[in-house]
Formats: C-alpha cells, sequence, structure tokens
C-alpha cells in the first residue's frame, strides 16, 4: 500500500482492531458498490496478503459482521503459524534440489 493511501487510512478511517501480525484493520465513512462502509487493512512490513489471519478475512470480505476478537477465537493444537509465501525468492520450493525427491525406478519403453 502507498504511503499515501495509508495516511489516508489512518486520517480517515476509524481502526476497529488489529491481529497477531500487527495488522491494523479500519473501517471508513465512505460506501462500495454494496453500499456498506469499505473495509481495510494496513500491513506491517510488507504487504502479504498471505498474512491475514482466517477471521480477519472473512470480515475484511464482507462474510462475517462481527470483528474477530482475539479472546473469543479458538485455537487447535493443529494449526501453524504463518509461513510468508516465498515464490520467486532464493527459498522457493525447486524440484529439482530437493532431498525428497524419487529416483526414476523404472526404465522407458523405447521401440525399435
Amino acid at each position: 500500500m502507498l504511503q499515501i493511501n495509508k495516511l489516508w487510512v489512518k486520517l480517515f478511517c476509524r481502526k476497529v482492531g488489529t491481529d497477531q501480525f500487527g495488522n491494523g484493520y479500519y473501517i471508513g465513512s465512505d460506501k462500495n458498490y454494496l453500499k456498506r462502509n469499505k473495509r481495510y487493512v494496513v500491513y506491517k512490513g510488507i504487504d502479504d496478503g498471505s498474512k491475514v489471519p482466517p477471521m480477519w478475512h472473512s470480515w475484511l470480505h464482507y462474510l462475517s459482521d462481527e470483528i474477530p476478537d482475539k479472546n473469543k477465537t479458538k485455537e487447535y493444537e493443529w494449526q501453524t503459524e504463518h509461513v510468508p509465501n516465498v515464490t520467486g525468492t532464493k527459498h522457493a520450493y525447486d524440484p529439482a534440489k530437493s532431498k525428497y525427491t524419487k529416483v526414476k525406478t523404472y526404465s522407458s519403453w523405447n521401440p525399435e
């Protein structure tokens, strides 16, 4: 998000909460095409859409009108922490370099 947009959101919108990553969530007085108040997220650090937790995602996309509360949200043992999207970086997965790729255990048929 551009700095001017972040400034506009912080000046003219009301902050409704933050998530565990420090992202701020705002609601504006301007309306969208559904005649509902627009909702915004201001990312802390790098703008990465995958950093938005599921409950805040549903609020941002008008699937829920209830503002997520960290104390009310139930966490399960199978849930993991966020891992940033590393596509296009040197940390991206490359099957050719993976130690888990299987060795070819068959021989292809070659017609004579």
